[in-house]
């Protein structure tokens, strides 16, 4: 196999949604499975709708994804002079030709076609134009776009699709597409392929909505002189009504953004969606970086398109389920240590973050977020769930305010008791405190269960979460005889 040179073209009109990093995950893993290059190019003609802040966001999104590239970004924009060339190029050889119909004459055609039942295409009205009929159009001052000149023979274009297999297209179901505005602009189809040749394109791996530019394509490369890449079509991500994912129709839940700012891990995010539309041939689903490479091919790609199952109406799962449990995943097995720098962002964003952490509290730190991250999902649920262990300005949880706090009034007073019997202790930690507990549930004659959850609530704030005991000793005697003396404002009417 010569270099593999892949590319990823984002058009920066507006962030970098999941559908778009999918494809340029997959087209780094095979650049990086075969030694390639990955070439980031900014597709940014369209200057209407094209913005910087675009741009960056999909660089930012990128660079957090942890997907590097080798070459770029280039500008499309910055190549126009190239896309003109090819364009004057096919007209003097007789491969493209000046088209002086009007929209509104294309139109009625179109019409006119629809209602006898037959193909919508162009029919051909100006290609065979004498040049003294087009220098009289252009003499008056008609305006025309540049089509190209399809082959009218038997046959078609044909090519090896790497997901799909053979894809056969005849000529005669190919209309003369329009490559050039009648403003002078090249239109995408042509100037993809010029930057396509130009960067030394060797696969094409793209979403199957880009399937009917393909051999359209092909016959421009064909027409330019250069052999065509070979070509990959991905399946495309659908929501569970089975239509396409979109900015413009799904809005800030398919923004790689999004997932940033919902506390998900990059590498986490990346790891969901390569298998949205690819399977390595077995049951696995969770890979680290290397294994994810070394598992990837082409073949392994889906025909059928995946489906993104997000659910807006669950706070919990506000995106694809399994989404959230990989992240959960990565979060109770990454090293602590990798976690805890990342936590320490999302603590810093909240004001919670104490710089005592990076010191002398730094193994009280450590050892608080591998103590709560068992039962977290996301980076967010540190400083939300996780809150009681960084701040005194907590909520409780209303289901363990309910059922373990109000569902026994008298813990009003038997909470700041428990308090008074910590605060004697000569050493506190979890054996004397849980001690202590117990002897205290024994005499009032309780359950010793109805003052230990009653403890996590006011402690924690949560329903549940590690031992007890052990929490009593990692949060420390002052901080607990504290919340437990303070317990009895939660029984104010």
């Amino acid at each position: 196999m010569s270099e593999v040179r892949v590319r990823f073209p984002p058009s920066p009109t507006g962030y970098l949604h999941i559908g778009g990093a999918r494809t340029a995950i997959v087209n780094w893993l095979y650049a990086k499975k075969h030694n390639g290059k990955l070439i980031l190019r900014i597709e940014d003609t369209d200057a209407e709708r094209s913005t910087k802040e675009s741009i960056q966001g999909i660089i930012d999104g990128l660079n957090w994804l942890g997907i590097d590239w080798d070459e770029g970004p280039y500008f499309q924009t910055e190549f126009e002079k190239d896309h003109a060339q090819a364009a004057a190029k096919m007209l003097a050889e007789g491969n493209a030709y000046k088209c002086f119909c009007s929209k509104e004459t294309l139109e009625k055609k179109r019409e006119a076609a629809l209602a006898a039942k037959k193909d919508v295409k162009y029919d051909g009205t100006c290609r065979h134009l004498s040049p003294e009929e087009i220098s009289d159009r252009e003499a008056q001052g008609i305006p025309s776009v540049v089509r190209f000149k399809t082959p009218q023979k038997e046959g078609g274009v044909s090519y090896d699709d790497k997901v799909l297999g053979t894809i056969t297209r005849s000529y005669s179901d190919i209309e003369d597409f329009v490559i050039v505005r009648s403003n002078g602009k090249p239109l995408y189809l042509l100037c993809n392929v010029v930057d396509d040749i130009r960067d030394r394109i060797s696969h094409v791996i793209r979403g199957q909505d880009h399937l009917t530019n393909t051999t359209r394509q092909i016959l421009l490369y064909n027409a330019l002189g250069a052999l065509p890449p070979v070509f990959a079509h991905m399946p495309l991500t659908l929501d569970l009504k089975k239509a396409k994912i979109s900015k413009r129709s799904h809005g800030e839940i398919v923004a790689v953004q999004y997932y940033r700012n919902r506390g998900f891990i990059p590498w986490a995010l990346v790891n969901f969606l390569v298998l949205l539309g690819w399977s390595p041939g077995d049951d696995r689903e969770i890979f680290s970086k290397e294994e994810l490479i070394e598992a990837f091919t082409l073949e392994r790609i889906n025909k059928s398109h995946s489906i993104f199952n997000y659910r807006k109406d669950d706070p919990k799962f506000f995106t694809d389920p399994k989404a959230i449990n990989t992240n959960g995943h990565y979060l109770r097995t990454m090293p602590v240590e990798e976690i805890a720098a990342m936590v320490k962002k999302e603590l810093q964003a909240e004001n919670l973050w104490d710089d005592g952490y990076d010191g002398a509290k730094k193994e009280w730190y450590i050892k608080t977020i591998d103590l709560i991250r068992d039962r977290f999902y996301t980076l967010k649920d540190f400083s939300s769930l996780g809150r009681s262990y960084f701040s005194d300005d907590f909520e409780i949880d209303p289901k363990a305010l309910a059922k373990n706090l109000l569902k026994h009034p008298d813990l009003k007073t038997w909470l700041p008791m428990l308090a008074d019997r910590f605060a004697a202790l000569p050493t506190f930690n979890k054996d004397t405190a849980e001690e202590a507990a117990r002897k205290l549930a024994e005499e009032l004659d309780i359950k010793p269960g109805i003052p230990i959850n009653a403890s996590r609530a006011v402690i924690t704030g949560q329903l549940k979460g590690p031992s007890m005991f052990e929490l009593f000793e990692h949060f420390g005697r002052e901080i607990v005889v504290k919340r437990l003396r303070e317990a009895g404002k939660y029984f104010q009417e």
